[in-house]
């Protein structure tokens, strides 16, 4: 079975639903449940937290060095120029995700204007 094999209305959305909610929450729901009896120190949740963010890393490289639509015509050296300054200014300035991103889109739109793109 695949996503064009029923040609109804309805089918989009059954699909979504339960292919992006159902087979999530699932797994959230478990992670809740099992996350009040799990210590923060225990081996197992440093390897989900380990994971997780080399997940995460690993969406922001690909999004870097292979992006879509009209980032993929600027440079990569100003894409890596700017996510390295996200970076630094992330860690400079009191680990705030929010800075670093600010940070990293300040020097990508200077850079942008910068070059005449």
């Amino acid at each position: 079975m695949s996503f064009e094999s029923i040609d109804a209305w309805w089918w989009p959305f059954l699909f979504i639903l339960v292919a992006g909610w159902l087979a999530t929450d699932a797994w959230r729901f478990l992670g809740v449940y099992l996350g009040g009896r799990i210590s923060e120190d225990s081996d197992i949740l440093v390897l989900v937290r380990a994971v997780a963010t080399a997940l995460v890393a690993a969406v922001i490289a690909n999004l870097v060095m292979f992006p879509g639509g009209a980032l993929a015509d600027t440079p990569i050296p100003l894409r890596l120029g700017a996510a390295a300054a996200g970076f630094a200014g992330y860690l400079m300035l009191g680990k705030r995700i929010v800075v670093g991103i600010a940070v990293a889109e300040a020097v990508f739109i200077a850079g942008y204007f910068a070059l005449g793109l």
